[in-house]
C-alpha cells in the first residue's frame, strides 16, 4: 500500500484522515500468471493499482487477439469506459505475470470523491493522464509508420520490449509478428 501513497503524493499531499479514508476502502488481489481479470461483456466494477506485475488490454479474436494497451507495476489500471459508464466491457485484460493489485469498488471511489478533500484532484489528473495516454496512441496511427511507432515505443518504454511477448508488441502497433521481426532485423 505504500506504493500507492508514494503515487498520491507525487499529485497532491495527503492529510492522515485522506490517506485513512483512501487505505481503509482498498482490497488487494492476487491474481497467477495468464489470469483473466475482465471479460468481454462484464462490467468493470474496479479500478486497481498495480503494486506488482503486467496486464495487457485486448479484443479476442478468433485468430488472432488485437492487443491495444499494456500496464505495468506503479500505475492504476481499469477498463475504465465501463467502469464510468457502468456498461459492459467490449475487452478484457488479462495478466501477463504474477499480479498483484490494490482495487476499489466504484461505489468506494465515489466514497472517496465524496468524504477525501484530495480525492478529486487526484481523481482528474489521474483521468488526465490516461486521456493523454490514449490520445498519444491514437495520433500514432494517424500520423507514424509501424517502425516510427515501434521505435517510440522503445524510446519510451525500454521495459515493454524485453518484458512482453512480441506477438503481443506486434499487436499493439498494429502489424503482424512476420512485420515486426523485419522492421527489429532492419533497425538492428
Amino acid at each position: 500500500m505504500n506504493k500507492i501513497k508514494e503515487h498520491f503524493e507525487q499529485i497532491a499531499k495527503l492529510s492522515d484522515l485522506d490517506w485513512h479514508i483512501f487505505s481503509s476502502k482498498l482490497k488487494k488481489s492476487v491474481y497467477s500468471k495468464k489470469a483473466t481479470i475482465l471479460k468481454v461483456g462484464d462490467i468493470e466494477n474496479h479500478l486497481s493499482f498495480i503494486e506488482k506485475g503486467r496486464l495487457r488490454f485486448f479484443t479476442p479474436k478468433q485468430e488472432n487477439d488485437i492487443t491495444f494497451g499494456f500496464c505495468f507495476e506503479n500505475e492504476f489500471m481499469s477498463a475504465y469506459d465501463s467502469f464510468l459508464t457502468r456498461k459492459p466491457s467490449t475487452y478484457q485484460i488479462e495478466t501477463l505475470t504474477d499480479t498483484t493489485l490494490w482495487r476499489l469498488t466504484y461505489k468506494d471511489l465515489q466514497d472517496i470523491y465524496n468524504e477525501t478533500e484530495v480525492g478529486n484532484a487526484i481523481g482528474r489528473i489521474t483521468t488526465e493522464n490516461i486521456f493523454l495516454m490514449k490520445s498519444k496512441r491514437e495520433q500514432s496511427f494517424l500520423n507514424e509508420t509501424a517502425e516510427k511507432r515501434y521505435l517510440n515505443l522503445f524510446a519510451e518504454r525500454p521495459n515493454l520490449i524485453k518484458e512482453i511477448p512480441l506477438k503481443y508488441i506486434a499487436s499493439y502497433i498494429g502489424i503482424t509478428p512476420q512485420a515486426l521481426s523485419r522492421i527489429r532485423k532492419r533497425i538492428s
